[in-house]
């Protein structure tokens, strides 16, 4: 069978722990991932983690960011990066830039306005954008987490602007019905809902069921 992956792009927006949970459930998902981490976000994961993201260490790099918690705790997740495939943010001939390049679709987990604000003008500023083009034009999924409050009209403007082209604006907002008690669980209703626009099983968060109360801690 041919390697059909996922596109991933990780955006500079505050937010890293969303796009190293929707990874581990892809790849635990048994999914193949083609990752594009912005040069905005690296600066963005380094401040949220201390971690470094450099193209020349790049299964180090990853290993150590899907490894640790939301909280921050190293050692947290066992993660197998074999499926992973990273291309470098400046690379325009890398695969994902063309339409003959056979993809799922594309997760852009965080996005920034910024990263909103290209996709939606096409300006294929970076491989980040240039996928995300062409995934559009493809008609392939593209799911667009944007992380962002509050949200002016220019940007509510190129969210529509996305929607009608067929993208699914999933807005990084973590609910509280299935009974999270740390940040990890938020974090993880976020990357359920992302991966539940793109169609990709997994276990993340407790499902709502009908019935009232389901989500809530009671002391004994």
């Amino acid at each position: 069978m041919p390697r059909t992956p996922w596109i991933v792009g990780v955006s500079g927006a505050s937010g890293t722990p969303y796009a190293a949970a929707v990874l581990r459930a892809l790849l635990d998902a048994g999914e193949s991932v083609d990752l594009v981490v912005s040069r905005a976000s690296r600066l963005t994961l380094l401040d949220e983690t201390g971690i470094s993201f450099r193209d020349a260490h790049w299964q180090a790099d990853l290993r150590e960011w899907l490894s640790r918690g939301a909280d921050g705790k190293p050692d947290t997740f066992s993660v197998d990066i074999g499926a992973v495939r990273h291309w470098s943010a400046g690379d325009l001939a890398a695969g994902p830039s063309s339409g003959s390049y056979p993809t799922k679709g594309m997760l852009i987990v965080p996005a920034s306005t910024a990263s909103v604000a290209g996709v939606a003008l096409g300006l294929s500023k970076d491989l980040l954008q240039r996928a995300a083009s062409v995934t559009l034009k493809e008609g392939r999924k593209l799911i667009v987490a944007v992380r962002e409050t509050p949200l002016n009209g220019q940007t509510l403007r190129h969210l529509v602007t996305l929607d009608d082209a067929g993208a699914t604006v999933v807005p990084a907002s973590p609910a509280f019905y299935a009974g999270a008690t740390h940040i990890q669980d938020l974090v993880d209703f976020v990357a359920g809902r992302v991966l539940d626009a793109a169609g990709v099983p997994h276990r993340l968060y407790r499902r709502w069921q009908g019935e009232l109360g389901g989500g809530a801690h009671r002391e004994g």
